[in-house]
């Protein structure tokens, strides 16, 4: 490329200000390629309260305002899928959303075709409903469309089969389609075979997690994330239940819509005394959470990539997971990971048991895992990786 990209960000989930989790890995995708040079605008979906156009971390983001405050509800909560399911006035934020990001963007080129300064690549991520926005958008003169898919859009269309054509036809439009993990794409590959897929995860901000922790001693067990079925906490509460774990500590961080069945299961099988439950939580007090963990276990099935997995071991923390989707790419038994069948509950018992049962063996799966996680994930690396994609679109 004679000079570094001016990228537009399409995205339905970004941070709504510094701190925020809420599809962080996306800002640190735009950070990362600012650094190298890049020039990266974002377009996201409005919120009550939120400004229309603000910057964070140096990275303009534009809220497109698609509904009334009350009903701008879709984005930024993980219940997108749920709200539109679930009622008449949730389709109808949707395709208020589609419409008026696709305006948007179509204004945000013309803009800055009209003032010389044209954007080089369109880079939309996940498939829906943003892709599904710029559906057969593409104007003459528009730069050439990217999309990555982060998970939990193919996941949607795995599940429902009559998406499939919509789904190809959307990635059709791409001129690089791009995934998280190597099963992530695999499962897109599957469903939209007609082009490449190519596997290119997102930044994470090393910075918060910058040595193996040594103050706080290591305490219990740890799980990170939405308490529904898919993350699978239910099955590490019945781990709990076993013998190999009787007098273990568990602390819970995060929330949902099944928190009220998990802690009644937790109190049936008798475990509730050591569960601890700590709702949602920023990243800076995440972080410790993480470092004080004697091992961070993962019992979800479908993960994209697996971002949770990721930042604990790059707190030198070693991780138990299901064998399953993008845990794969991340979770590996010779950089310090320990895999377990899918919903064998005994044999994850018992690997958490044998994993958290020495400091020598926390510590040396730790560091190992660590190191891993630095070589693939750091934003040096994915900004490169992500760079050569956008040349790859322009020359397309």
């Amino acid at each position: 490329m004679p000079r570094a990209p001016r990228l537009l960000f399409v995205t339905h989930n970004v941070p709504r200000h510094e701190g925020d989790a809420a599809g962080s890995f996306v800002l640190r995708l735009a950070v990362a390629l600012q650094t190298h040079g890049a020039r990266v605008h974002v377009i996201a979906p409005g919120a009550a309260g939120l400004p229309d156009c603000d910057a964070i971390e140096g990275v303009t983001i534009e809220r497109v305002r698609y509904a009334s405050d009350a009903r701008m509800t879709l984005a930024y909560t993980g219940t997108m899928a749920e709200a539109v399911t679930g009622s008449w006035s949730g389709r109808l934020a949707l395709v208020q959303l589609l419409r008026a990001t696709r305006a948007h963007v179509h204004r945000t080129l013309d803009a800055a075709r009209q003032a010389g300064d044209p954007f080089d690549v369109t880079h939309v991520h996940w498939w829906f409903p943003s892709g599904l926005a710029l559906w057969k958008a593409r104007r003459a003169g528009d730069p050439p469309l990217m999309i990555t898919m982060h998970g939990s859009d193919v996941r949607l269309a795995a599940n429902t089969p009559v998406a499939h054509p919509l789904m190809r036809s959307v990635l059709r439009g791409a001129a690089v389609r791009t995934a998280v993990s190597s099963w992530l794409a695999d499962l897109a590959h599957d469903i939209a075979p007609d082009g490449v897929v190519h596997v290119a995860p997102m930044p994470v901000d090393v910075r918060h997690f910058a040595s193996p922790a040594t103050g706080p001693h290591r305490d219990g067990i740890l799980f990170v994330g939405r308490l529904n079925a898919q993350k699978g906490l239910a099955d590490l509460l019945h781990a709990m239940a076993q013998p190999a774990l009787a007098t273990v500590p568990l602390h819970v961080v995060g929330d949902g819509p099944d928190r009220s069945a998990l802690s009644s299961l937790a109190t049936e099988l008798g475990v509730s005394a050591r569960v601890q439950w700590h709702g949602t939580l920023q990243q800076h007090a995440l972080v410790p959470r993480y470092a004080g963990a004697r091992a961070v276990v993962m019992p979800s099935r479908g993960e994209g990539l697996g971002l949770v997995a990721v930042e604990a071991q790059l707190c030198g923390t070693p991780v138990v997971a299901y064998a399953d989707a993008g845990l794969l790419d991340v979770v590996r038994p010779e950089h310090g990971g320990t895999l377990v069948r899918v919903g064998d509950v005994a044999s994850l018992a018992n690997a958490i048991a044998r994993v958290i049962e020495q400091d020598d063996m926390v510590r040396h799966l730790g560091e190992a895992a660590r190191a891993h996680m630095l070589a693939r994930f750091t934003p040096d690396a994915v900004a490169a990786r992500y760079l050569a994609l956008y040349g790859e679109a322009i020359a397309s």
